[in-house]
């Protein structure tokens, strides 16, 4: 699956749509990034706690292809990293081709076990009228196709910074598809 780079690194200690950009996150194995909102055993997406809040936190981690930022720019958008709510930006590789379970490795050791899509919501026109149909749609067969991003769990804590290469480890065949999480 080839290597790939992070280009930003964000977080958030309330709940908000953004995340402010950071020099550094720390991961924290099994509970998502120290200090975020986000971080826990359980669920913490208010709309999913209310629907039951002892599931578990399949969605500790956010990541973003930067890749993404571009494709909506040419449509008129302009989005830059934490604006969408990620935790880890990153470059040069296909999130959305990941396979569940894929292991993303970054820099000195954190790992990410990739778990399922976002589910982009309504929250992204208002943050830019018109952005949701950008993120989310339908391809010729009429299934939903989701881009903004992947939802994972940590498996090994460690710091990332903006620069770290990431490296992906395939889970065993037959690889299952990401479904929004």
């Amino acid at each position: 699956m080839g290597t790939g780079l992070v280009t930003a690194v964000n977080s958030n200690d309330v709940y908000s749509f953004t995340k402010p950009t950071r020099e550094s996150i720390t991961l924290l194995a099994g509970l998502g990034v120290e200090g975020d909102v986000h971080a826990g055993v359980t669920v913490k997406h208010r709309s999913r706690v209310a629907q039951d809040p002892t599931q578990p936190n399949l969605r500790q981690v956010h990541l973003i292809h930067r890749e993404l930022f571009d494709e909506v720019a040419r449509e008129g958008f302009e989005v830059a990293p934490g604006q969408l709510g990620e935790n880890v930006t990153t470059e040069g590789i296909d999130l959305l081709g990941l396979p569940t379970g894929a292991l993303l490795r970054f820099g000195e050791g954190a790992v990410v076990e990739v778990t399922g899509l976002r589910n982009p919501c309504l929250q992204i026109d208002a943050f830019q009228q018109g952005l949701l149909k950008q993120v989310v749609g339908r391809d010729e067969t009429g299934r939903v196709v989701r881009k903004a991003g992947v939802m994972g769990v940590v498996r090994e804590g460690g710091t990332i910074r903006p620069g770290d290469a990431i490296s992906v480890t395939l889970p065993p065949q037959p690889h299952v598809a990401l479904e929004r999480v």
